[in-house]
Formats: C-alpha cells, sequence, structure tokens
C-alpha cells in the first residue's frame, strides 16, 4: 500500500532537516518553493491550482514531456512481467535491442555500448576507457564546458565555482579553448592525451554553437595525432537540436558519445557511452576482465524498457523535425519581441535548444541597480529573471551554469505554438519590465538585503 504523500509543509521541513536545507531556503527566497501534483507534456500543476509551463525540461530530460503516457504504460508493463530486472548474472536482451537501436542512430563509428545511471558516470567511463586504449593519461577538455559534478567530470571543467573546496582532482588534464583550433593543435601534438571531451554545442556557457569547421577540424587532428574524439551529448542528444546527436549537423563522427537525461523519458535513471569496437574491446579484452567496468544499475531492465519505448516515441512522433521547426519559429519570435531592448544582447541556438544573453546595460538609469546586483552576487540578476518568469507568469526556467547572464530556453519537443506565444509574452514583459519599471530591481534588492542581514 502507498505511503500517504506528507502535507506540503511538513516535506520541507523534513528536506531541509535531512537532506539540503540552503536547497529549500534558495527556493523560499525566490519564490519558487510549490507543490507539484500533476505533471503532464510540457506543464506542471501545482497543489494550489496553479500551471507552470516547464521550458526548463529538467535540464533537458523531457523531451517527450513529463509522463508521456506510452511510456508510463510501458514501464507499468515491465513491473507486471516480474522479470529478470536486476540479477546481474545473465545477458539482457532489452540492453542489446537498446544498444542496437542508439548506435544505428547514432551512426559513424560508434558500434558499443556500457549503460551506466547518469551523465557524470558515462563521462567518468570515458576517461577510463580512453586511457586504456589509448595507453596515455592525459585528458583534454575544451574550456567553460559542462560534464558533471563527480570528481572525474570536475577534472574536465574550467569554472572554479564547481571545483572550489573540493580538494585535488584528476592530474593530467588539460583546457583548450572551445573554437580554438591553433591551440587544440598545439595540445593534440604532444601526443600526450588519451581523448579530447567537449560538448558539440556548450549549454551551460549560454548555449554556445561551435564556429564554422571547428568540430571537424577537431575530429582531422584528433585521428591525426592518435587521440580519441569524445562528445558529450548529455543535453544535445534524442533530437533536443533537431537530429539525434548534435554532431550531425557537422557531420562529425566521434569515437565514444555520451548520452543520458532523456535517455528514459525523465522517469529512471539512466545513461549510455556510445564506442567503437576497437574502443570497447580494449577495455573488455579478455574473459578475466570481462566486467573490468561495471555498474550495479547498468542494463537495469526499467531503464532499458524506457530507453527503447522513448526512441519509439521520438520516431513516431517525428520530434526531431518538430524540435528544428518549433526551434527556428520560437528564436524568430524572441527576436521580433526582444530586439529593441539594450540589455538584449542576442538570442541563439539549434532546435530546441536556445538561449537569451543579457549584457550589462549602458544607460545610467540602468546602469547602478544593475552593478547593485552583481555586487551582491553574479547570478543574482539572472534568478531574478528566472523568479519573475515563474512568480508572475508562471514559466519554469533557469540561467545556464557558467553564463549567468544567459537564460537556458529548452522546452519539451512537444511544446505547442500556443505555448510558445506564452512563453515569448512572458519573457517580453519581463524584459519589459527590467528596462521601464523600478521594481524590477528595488523588490529584490530589498529581499537580498534582508537576507543578507539574517545570514
Amino acid at each position: 500500500m502507498l505511503q500517504k504523500v506528507p502535507h506540503a509543509s511538513d516535506a520541507v521541513a523534513g528536506y531541509e532537516r535531512y537532506v539540503n536545507p540552503q536547497w529549500a531556503r534558495l527556493l523560499e527566497i525566490m519564490q519558487m518553493n510549490v507543490e507539484y501534483g500533476r505533471c503532464e507534456g510540457a506543464e506542471l500543476h501545482t497543489a494550489d491550482g496553479r500551471r507552470i509551463l516547464d521550458f526548463n525540461s529538467g535540464y533537458c530530460v523531457h523531451n517527450i514531456g513529463h509522463n508521456h503516457p506510452r511510456l508510463v504504460s510501458a514501464l507499468k508493463q515491465e513491473l507486471d512481467l516480474a522479470g529478470p530486472a536486476m540479477l546481474q548474472s545473465h545477458v539482457s536482451g532489452l540492453a542489446g535491442q537498446l544498444a542496437e537501436k542508439l548506435c544505428a542512430r547514432a551512426g559513424g563509428r560508434v558500434s558499443k555500448v556500457f549503460f551506466a545511471c547518469s551523465g557524470s558516470e558515462g563521462v567518468e567511463a570515458v576517461i577510463k576507457f580512453a586511457r586504456a586504449h589509448t595507453k596515455r593519461t592525459g585528458i583534454l577538455y575544451a574550456a567553460n564546458g559542462f560534464h558533471g559534478l563527480t570528481c572525474g567530470a570536475l577534472s574536465l571543467m574550467s569554472n572554479a565555482f564547481w571545483k572550489d573546496g573540493f580538494g585535488p582532482l584528476l592530474p593530467d588534464t588539460q583546457a583548450t579553448p572551445f573554437g580554438d583550433v591553433e591551440a587544440l593543435e598545439h595540445h593534440l601534438a604532444t601526443k600526450r592525451f588519451a581523448a579530447f571531451v567537449l560538448e558539440p554545442i556548450q549549454g551551460e556557457r549560454g548555449v554556445r554553437l561551435p564556429p564554422p569547421g571547428y568540430l571537424e577540424k577537431a575530429q582531422e587532428l584528433c585521428r591525426r595525432h592518435g587521440t580519441l574524439l569524445a562528445l558529450d551529448e548529455v543535453q544535445t542528444g534524442f533530437h533536443r537540436t533537431g537530429p539525434f546527436l548534435a554532431a550531425h549537423h557537422y557531420g562529425v563522427e566521434a569515437d565514444m558519445v555520451v548520452l543520458a537525461k532523456a535517455i528514459s523519458g525523465g522517469l529512471i535513471p539512466c545513461s549510455a557511452v556510445l564506442m567503437s569496437d576497437d574502443v570497447c574491446n580494449s577495455v573488455y579484452s579478455s574473459l578475466q576482465r570481462a566486467f573490468i567496468h561495471t555498474s550495479t544499475y547498468s542494463e537495469n531492465g526499467l531503464a532499458m524498457r524506457a530507453g527503447l519505448t522513448t526512441l519509439d516515441i521520438l520516431e513516431d512522433e517525428q520530434l526531431g523535425a518538430r524540435a528544428t521547426a518549433q526551434g527556428d519559429k520560437l528564436r524568430q519570435m524572441l527576436r521580433e519581441r526582444l530586439s529593441k531592448y539594450e540589455m538584449v544582447a542576442e538570442v541563439r541556438g539549434l532546435g530546441l535548444l536556445s538561449a537569451l544573453e543579457f549584457e550589462p546595460p549602458g544607460s545610467l538609469l540602468l546602469r547602478a541597480p544593475f552593478e547593485a546586483f552583481n555586487l551582491i552576487h553574479p547570478g543574482m540578476f539572472g534568478q531574478v529573471v528566472v523568479m519573475r518568469l515563474f512568480r508572475d507568469h508562471g514559466v519554469l526556467s533557469q540561467i545556464c551554469g557558467n553564463d549567468f547572464m544567459s537564460l537556458k530556453i529548452s522546452p519539451p519537443l512537444i511544446v505547442t505554438d500556443a505555448q510558445m506565444d506564452h512563453y515569448v509574452s512572458a519573457i517580453a514583459a519581463v524584459v519589459g519590465d527590467m528596462h521601464g519599471s523600478p521594481a524590477f530591481w528595488s523588490e529584490p534588492l530589498g529581499i537580498a538585503r534582508r537576507v543578507l542581514a539574517t545570514a
């Protein structure tokens, strides 16, 4: 029998006491700590009757929308079978089916798959597998990327915010500027590096697209110098940018690809590392090494069924083509509505992965409050935008983790025209207040002063 869900206030108190009190406190300050009841498609319904439009998708988890009925039904059926979900001593037919479909859709060099539970865990596998294959220890990565918060993944990130306080991380890692071919060639020519790890589009950096020819040249240089090209498609995979992988925009065939987030429809933790036969065989090279790298929940039956069903939904509903068309339309709508405002720098993206970049104001009227925000915290301005969208317009969104001046725009791929209209009207109202209403600046400054006074 299911236990009764605790009252909202009891749930918050329990979370504050036993999980993460600072997260609960932050949501309270931002007036975003609401109790959700039903979540469907691109809409979240709160216990008190509000409708929230999700333009974050759980950081690109809910590509097919929340609680897709086909996926829910498939998981219920899988549970009813009472099969070997976590036996760990058998060959999983479902894992074989899902791996085959993933490799077919990714194409290129990849032909084997290792399953895990998260994107971070997938990046850890890339580090180990690349070292085993090349017999080199160095890992090269693109600066300002985001690969996860485990120690190995953190070692491939240049932003000190995520790393400070956690002590020494993985040695022999090196950053190179994203988009700089000359710097990349200089590093690869040393032949120190087992892999070059990067996102084809840097999501948390503000949805930064690669310069023309960069990824193609990176592939060429990696092949020339014996370094594996490893693409982190955790946010960009599963048709988020239109094609199955963002790499398909550029005709790039990586040696390894990390997938996660949208792989299982947002209901079961899962990730996958796609790789070539040669990479796989250099790790699982004998019977003695058949289980040299594994994960407790790897290949579990529910995750594999979720992955297979998600792929079917993406294909049957033609969500890749939909992402392309809706993304182009959304960016055009945003440019038309926002181009007149001085703090709007750019709207960019591919498919339904976009960012609205703000820039510091030039006018004296706006400069003083903006600089006051920055003195409190560099991310305060972006979080106020997020707060106003949520509180005043019922839109859930988030700023980019490595660029506090960029608002990420990543609704589920099933987003409708009416929902996009609502989002554009909402952000236009917030940006309009930013440029014309003193309350946009004075209210959060008052909140911040009260918070600092009680800290």
